[in-house]
């Protein structure tokens, strides 16, 4: 009798640790720990008719840039006056309060256009683009001018700062940098070198140069660290197409030709061994599926479509059940669609506008959507139609930004302010 009953505790107790959140997590980086826009926090499915409960509000100055977390901050970037002259600047938040915990300057911000965009009433905020990286009590970010920093994440004190357009004969571009660190293991990745060392990876707790690679010139793309066929490789997005490194020693393993027009700036998307790219611009997207080919790869195209309507100019959508669903749009600011596209074809499958040029992330299997209003949004990925659970107006201003989910809130900015909710569910009591 007393065996029955213990083995009916341990099951009934079994069954209720099933049934707990899974554990709440960093979001470390701009597409969070893999690099793919995905996190399996659990979160809030429905919510409350007046909206998620508001944890903080405060207010930022300009900027594009998204937050990451990490020791108990949220890290982002903003275009702030110090000393009466207007400078890039890194700000780490309390990411239960939002307090300012410190703020550290970076580079004269001189910005020569291509963020002000927007609806008429909905404009401007022209800022940093890039977001920070976090890893093991250090802060790591990538300035406009291609200034890779590394920051203590509880002081703000510098630890060492590397100038890629100076010490690898640097070529910036056309509204300069936008793409984030990229972090894997021991190592950071950023581009923006000259010949021969255009692709770079740099010991992120030295900050030197662990090794070079290629001749390419950068696109506003932040690269993917993807594991394909076994292979660790990180996949950068040049103004000649795909190009993916080996992690270690920055060998080519792959390349794929993708034309170039003005700006690229969402990041590649990996399913398996299928690599998704975009832009606009009228340039359009492709999906290529990588093979084993003797001791390397091969990349075949599987399709490839011209024009804008599937296409992202910064909005990254994420790769889910063989289905992309993302902002696929070309400058319908507050109007863009919202859609699915088929990864292996390239179709659209369904497509809901009111979107504009915001940005997705995958949590707990539902998309987590921001509008380029401030709207946001939960959606159910299904493929066959759109599915809208819950929705709220969560910040004013200009949101070119990406949400993140971490320990239990939601945290979102725009040009003028930062908010973060509580989006945890409820955990029922074990009986």
């Amino acid at each position: 009798m007393k065996t029955s009953l213990a083995i009916a505790a341990i099951a009934a107790l079994s069954f209720s640790l099933a049934q707990l959140p899974a554990v709440a997590k960093d979001w470390p980086a701009y597409r969070g720990v893999k690099s793919d826009g995905k996190s399996d926090e659990s979160i809030l499915r429905a919510w409350p008719s007046e909206g998620l409960k508001n944890r903080w509000r405060v207010p930022l100055t300009d900027g594009l840039s998204s937050f990451s977390t990490g020791d108990g901050k949220a890290y982002t970037l903003v275009q702030r006056d110090v000393e009466g002259v207007k400078r890039e600047v890194i700000a780490a938040l309390d990411a239960s309060t939002g307090k300012e915990v410190w703020a550290a300057p970076l580079q004269v911000a001189k910005y020569d256009g291509g963020g002000g965009d927007g609806t008429a009433d909905n404009r401007g905020g022209d800022g940093p683009r890039s977001t920070p990286t976090f890893a093991d009590g250090k802060v790591y970010v990538l300035s406009a001018n291609l200034k890779l920093a590394c920051f203590d994440a509880k002081t703000g004190k510098q630890v060492w700062i590397r100038d890629i357009m100076a010490e690898h004969s640097g070529r910036n571009i056309r509204w300069q940098n936008a793409a984030s660190p990229l972090l894997d293991g021991d190592k950071i990745f950023a581009a923006g070198g000259g010949a021969g060392e255009s692709l770079l990876a740099f010991d992120r707790q030295s900050g030197k140069t662990v090794w070079k690679s290629q001749d390419e010139l950068i696109t506003h793309a932040t690269p993917t660290i993807a594991e394909i066929h076994g292979k660790r490789q990180v996949i950068f997005f040049t103004q000649s197409g795909l190009v993916a490194l080996d992690v270690n020693t920055g060998e080519l393993l792959w390349k794929h030709p993708f034309r170039f027009n003005v700006s690229t700036a969402a990041s590649p998307v990996v399913s398996g061994d299928i690599v998704y790219c975009a832009a606009g611009y009228g340039v359009g997207s492709t999906a290529v599926k990588i093979a084993k080919k003797g001791a390397g790869f091969a990349a075949t195209e599987l399709w490839r479509v011209t024009g804008n309507k599937i296409a992202n100019h910064w909005s990254t959508p994420v790769a889910h059940n063989g289905y992309l669903y993302g902002m696929f749009s070309f400058k319908e600011y507050g109007s863009g669609a919202l859609k699915c596209v088929e990864l292996a074809t390239g179709n659209e499958v369904w497509a809901q506008a009111g979107f504009g040029a915001g940005n997705v992330i995958l949590v707990d299997g539902q998309i987590v959507a921001l509008s380029d209003a401030g709207q946001l949004v939960l959606v159910k990925p299904d493929p066959k139609g759109y599915r809208e659970t819950a929705r709220m107006k969560a910040v004013q201003g200009k949101c070119w930004s990406t949400p993140i989910v971490s320990h239990g809130k939601v945290l979102v900015r725009s040009t003028r302010e930062a908010a973060a909710f509580d989006i945890a569910p409820a955990v029922s009591s074990l009986k």
